[in-house]
């Protein structure tokens, strides 16, 4: 599953996807399209304005900016349902698409470190150099655990270094706006917690205890607070349940709402409370929102939208309306684009591409 808590799994809920048209659509022999292929938002979109199309057929998502401004790193699965994702990385023109990762295993969760010459990704490629198995839908909607492990490479796929080394689930890997801390998802200690370290895997540090998954975590502009999904067990039986899935190396996601702290993990604080699966919550660089995909607005749990909150929880806004899944949204650093993933403009059923807006305040 795309990376493990960000992805497909969130996308499965989804409907399939809707076919549409584009204008002078031109693609390079990696699949990436030029910048002339423009679509106009949905009714109701009134924080988009036109959007440009990056990416044709298989699932991509996940899709970050560089400090810069120019350069985007996503992970790639060139046929839906068909072989296991890598990292890429491109221009935000959609120009110059390059696979970084080996090929191997499954990758997940890129993000630029170093001045923009290195990515940081997650990959299962140690443990296991094949696809891994899906997960045992038996047990309902559940997300695995696998074992992927913390890696970093040069933006032109070369210079591979192990950054973890635990046999757990390290993923879900930002890093802080001034460059020097990664924030990361693991299971080494036990449950599924925030953990922080320095880009170079030294002075490890766990920021959350409470029994429950947490994940999924973004620093603020200025660094000193982060942003998360979280679901923790209410009940006796939620917390069996999710016990007895943990011991399994799975978690089920029935509901994700959005949690805010200080950078180091104090003073947690809830800001959503709407059901269902807020997930994928990223700062606007004022730092006074927050935008995040959530399906707590389809009493099917299908259709993923992107919203606008407040960072005391306040003043919750619908950004998309398309009615089926948009995803894993990033402001660029100076906030005049959003780029996300999404079901919009398909050609095949399931397929997720990557869009770029001019956004409205």
């Amino acid at each position: 599953m795309r990376c493990p808590i960000r992805i497909s799994s969130f996308v499965l809920l989804a409907t399939t996807a809707l076919a549409g048209c584009a204008t002078q659509s031109a693609t390079n022999g990696a699949g990436s399209a030029a910048s002339t292929v423009f679509h106009a938002p949905e009714a109701g979109e009134a924080h988009l304005g036109r959007l440009r199309q990056l990416t044709f057929g298989g699932n991509n998502a996940e899709a970050y900016f560089s400090s810069d401004g120019q350069w985007i790193t996503f992970q790639r699965q060139p046929k839906v349902d068909e072989g296991c994702d890598q990292q890429f990385v491109m221009r935000t023109d959609g120009s110059g698409m390059r696979q970084i990762s080996n090929g191997k295993g499954r990758t997940t969760c890129g993000y630029f470190i170093e001045k923009d010459q290195r990515v940081i990704f997650s990959s299962t490629y140690l443990g296991n150099p094949a696809c891994p198995a899906p997960p045992d839908r038996s047990q309902g909607y559940v997300w695995p655990l696998g074992q992927f492990e913390l890696f970093t490479v040069k933006r032109d796929g070369t210079d591979l270094k192990q950054l973890t080394s635990t046999g757990s689930y390290n993923a879900e890997a930002t890093v802080s706006p001034d460059g020097k801390h990664v924030i990361f998802t693991s299971t080494r200690d036990g449950d599924v917690d925030l953990y922080t370290m320095n880009t170079d895997g030294s002075n490890v540090r766990r920021l959350t205890t409470r029994i429950g998954y947490d994940g999924g975590a973004f620093f603020s502009p200025d660094g000193t607070k982060i942003v998360w999904r979280a679901q923790y067990p209410v009940t006796a039986a939620d917390s069996s349940d999710y016990l007895r899935l943990l011991k399994q190396r799975m978690v089920r996601p029935a509901k994700l709402e959005l949690w805010v702290a200080n950078a180091d993990g104090s003073n947690p604080k809830q800001i959503t409370n709407l059901g269902g699966a807020n997930f994928a919550p990223f700062f606007h660089p004022d730092g006074k929102r927050i935008i995040f995909s959530s399906n707590h607005a389809d009493p099917k749990g299908r259709a993923f939208d992107l919203f606008l909150i407040n960072v005391d929880g306040t003043g919750l806004e619908k950004v998309t309306d398309f009615g089926d899944f948009d995803g894993f949204p990033m402001f660029s650093p100076d906030g005049k684009q959003l780029i996300f993933a999404s079901n919009r403009h398909g050609t095949t059923p399931g397929e997720t591409n990557l869009f770029i807006a001019d956004w409205k305040n």
